[in-house]
């Protein structure tokens, strides 16, 4: 709370000295969401540069990483701790998930969705904590998320089909012949859709939240009230739980919708 007070007090300095209100709350706002660079680099003309949102996903890669190392370092047939808790999110993803969606092909792609779900979910819970952002409400973060399970789903449908089977089974089949070079660009728009739509349903869910929060946090130095400043923080404390909730429901979403869309191109006969 002291780091988000910090910048704050200092907007509203300036926004006193200029009057403008309505800019101090929304300059306040995005600073807070909108990524910034840590470290410029360039390189043959394309930014490289390190941003925030850059640094938070390489710490939630590091804690994924760390957590199952440690956890199973020594496998147990009866695991406890951190591993029983892991392993029961894993059994419960498997038998809620993989298996009624893909089923016999459940453990090829488990990998990937499992370590789609641990990923966005720990970008998601990161956001919370203080000095910290949620890479997850950046558009290019989830579009890259997005794309990734885009290209499993291809290569999916191209193991399982063929090149040509694969695309062949995109069409519906029985449609007369003059109205193929309607239906093939409207399939084409339609698959890439769903990924945009999985793209854009993380980050606006993440980014939400965090407005909410924020617009709340203005209310308590605008009306500069304990009374007002009381109500306000029980509010952004409910706001702030009910965000680890959103949290782990968003990595279930994301890791269902790409398990359909995996099922989709495996199972086109369905």
């Amino acid at each position: 709370m002291i780091s988000l007070a910090t910048p704050l007090l200092n907007l509203v300095k300036d926004g006193e000295q200029s009057g403008t209100h309505e800019a101090l709350g929304s300059e306040f706002i995005m600073h807070h969401i909108l990524d910034h660079p840590l470290v410029h680099l360039e390189l043959l003309g394309f930014d490289l540069s390190i941003t925030k949102h850059v640094l938070m996903m390489w710490v939630a890669s590091a804690i994924l990483i760390t957590l199952m190392a440690v956890a199973f370092r020594k496998p147990k047939m009866v695991p406890s701790g951190l591993a029983n808790m892991l392993e029961f999110i894993i059994t419960y993803l498997e038998a809620e998930v993989l298996k009624p969606y893909l089923g016999r092909d459940s453990r090829r792609y488990a990998p990937y969705l499992l370590t789609a779900f641990f990923f966005v979910l720990l970008c998601n819970l990161l956001g919370l904590v203080p000095g910290a952002a949620t890479a997850t409400g950046d558009i290019s973060v989830t579009t890259g998320l997005a794309l990734l399970t885009f290209l499993m789903v291809q290569g999916a449908g191209i193991r399982n089909h063929g090149l040509i089977g694969y695309a062949k089974g995109l069409i519906p089949p029985g449609l007369p012949v003059f109205i193929l070079p309607i239906m093939i660009p409207v399939e084409i728009i339609g698959l890439l859709t769903k990924h945009v739509a999985l793209a854009i349903r993380l980050f606006a869910n993440m980014v939400a939240g965090h407005v909410v929060i924020f617009a709340l946090l203005m209310i308590i130095f605008t009306f500069q009230s304990w009374a007002v400043g009381g109500i306000t923080l029980a509010g952004i404390l409910f706001v702030s739980l009910l965000e680890i909730l959103i949290g782990f429901i968003q990595a279930y979403i994301f890791t269902i919708l790409s398990s359909v869309f995996i099922s989709m191109a495996v199972h086109q006969d369905h």
